[in-house]
């Protein structure tokens, strides 16, 4: 009876080894693809993202085109760093200052840096789920190591999403004012930086009280950020 039971115990376990072996081939796996993938799109563009395809399937088209940094008008990189993170070149990719003051206000949301949200239309899905999170925590620090902040601002530029099917900024200044990514003004700069939490829901063209308000706060910001160095570790 004994050898029988611990035989039977190392047949129950059998199971659970292999099952130890395969979630740690995956989890390395998946660290090297990701890995890989980091380091590649330091200088190469990424493709169409998740979202995007999701996109596509749904309206049938999108508009995509990758514009480079040196295209667009620097206003425009000031312009969304003064709107969604504007401790953008002192933080790491997460900002501790930010995420405490959140905490203090009992919100759960709010602290997103501009390095965390291009992690998350790169390469992950959107939606909220600790799954999610856990991943964005683990690519943002690898993807500050690789790239430069310019890099960093060049991609979320390029993936963010300015209206329904249009995705990044050349396509968006086109869409809204007719003119190339290199030709924004400040003022438009900033309107496109202020529809960029709802995208779907404001528009850059016509605008609503609260845009005017908000446009007006960047365009404030981002001329602040300039003076005081704050763009110095994106701009040229």
């Amino acid at each position: 009876m004994p050898r029988s039971t611990t035989k039977d115990t190392l047949i129950s376990r059998a199971p659970l080894a292999w099952l130890r072996r395969w979630a740690l081939w995956l989890l390395i796996t998946g660290g090297l693809v990701i890995g890989v993938a980091v380091v590649w799109h330091r200088v190469m563009a990424p493709g169409p993202t998740f979202y995007m395809k999701q996109e596509a399937r749904r309206l049938g088209q999108i508009a995509y085109v990758w514009t480079p940094i040196d295209d667009i008008a620097p206003v425009m990189a000031r312009a969304a760093v003064a709107a969604e993170d504007a401790d953008f070149c002192n933080h790491w990719g997460f900002d501790m200052r930010a995420i405490r003051q959140v905490l203090e206000r009992g919100g759960a949301r709010g602290a997103s840096t501009i390095s965390q949200q291009t992690v998350k239309n790169v390469y992950l899905w959107h939606g909220r789920s600790w799954p999610r999170k856990a991943l964005e925590a683990v690519i943002t620090p690898a993807m500050e190591a690789a790239w430069s902040k310019r890099r960093i601002i060049e991609v979320y530029l390029n993936v963010a999403e300015f209206d329904e099917g249009i995705f990044g900024i050349g396509p968006a200044a086109r869409h809204y004012f007719g003119v190339e990514a290199a030709d924004l003004s400040a003022l438009q700069a900033a309107r496109l930086a202020a529809i960029l939490p709802d995208p779907k829901g404001r528009s850059a063209s016509r605008p609503s009280n609260w845009v005017r308000k908000r446009t007006a706060s960047i365009m404030d910001g981002a001329a602040t950020i300039r003076r005081d160095g704050r763009a110095a570790c994106f701009e040229d």
